[in-house]
């Protein structure tokens, strides 16, 4: 496929434990993450929806589809990054996030960017 460099998009996510909003007393883990995407294709992309499948520690899974990313809809030009930070909640002290955004360039290409798996830890959980 010639034009699959046309439409690549990478996506880099930070998680971080907040344990002033968690409570685990009550199995409740409270995550935040940082995703930064970027445009490494060679065409203008607007990210249009998001799905997630979250896993906790008990190997329960939650999926969470969606129109855009903390309410935004970013176009991203080659070469461009959008960053945002959202978050989530677990029952467990650890899970797992992946998913992908589903992107449509400029000429009307519909593609997906894979979001890669990445772990929600709360510390001292992973050794």
């Amino acid at each position: 496929m010639p034009d699959a460099d046309k439409y690549r998009i990478e996506v880099h996510p930070m998680p971080q434990f907040l344990p002033e909003q968690s409570d685990p007393d009550n199995h409740r883990y409270v995550f935040a993450y940082t995703i930064t995407v970027t445009n490494t294709g060679s065409v203008p992309a607007q990210l249009v929806s998001r799905h997630w499948i979250i896993t906790d520690g008990n190997n329960e899974v939650q999926e969470v589809r969606g129109l855009g990313v903390v309410g935004q809809q970013p176009l991203l030009r080659p070469g461009e990054s959008y960053r945002y930070t959202s978050g989530s909640a677990l029952t467990t002290a650890i899970g797992t996030m992946k998913g992908s955004y589903q992107m449509v360039a400029e000429d009307g290409t519909q593609f997906e960017a894979e979001i890669p798996e990445f772990v929600l830890a709360a510390p001292g959980v992973l050794h």
